[in-house]
């Protein structure tokens, strides 16, 4: 893995958290974007080397809703950059980790993704991301 590409974290409302985040990190929002297979828009803030990915809900019933639903407001995943995401996967399911998704799919910020399974990654979502 190269870097923490972003950390996501989800929110109720892009149009409350994205001034929000304006003024915490003294940085505009520059990218937003929808990711119809995950049911989420996305807001991107840059500070450093490191994204700041927000996450709202499209429907009421989309994983960050349910997210939202149980732990509240919080970060949701931290990304990884890595070069080869097919191979990261498959070192990382060798050595015991459980992928969520079985192939690479498109998300959001032009990358291919893979989440791994809080269950193996002491209750943190974990995703790998590379730039397609």
């Amino acid at each position: 893995m190269l870097k923490v590409e972003h950390i996501g974290i989800a929110v109720k409302e892009l149009a409350i958290s994205i001034p929000l985040f304006e003024k915490l990190l003294n940085s505009q929002c520059y990218k937003t974007e929808s990711v119809e297979s995950e049911h989420v828009n996305t807001a991107f803030f840059q500070t450093g080397d490191t994204k700041i990915e927000l996450l709202e809900s499209i429907t009421n019933d989309g994983v960050i809703a349910k997210y939202i639903e149980k732990k509240g407001e919080a970060i949701h995943h931290i990304a990884f950059e890595v070069l080869d995401i097919e191979a990261e996967m498959q070192r990382l399911k060798d050595e015991g980790f459980i992928l969520l998704n079985e192939t690479p799919k498109k998300g959001a910020d032009n990358k291919l993704v893979c989440f791994l399974h809080p269950k193996t990654t002491n209750g943190v979502l974990i995703e790998l991301c590379q730039s397609i």
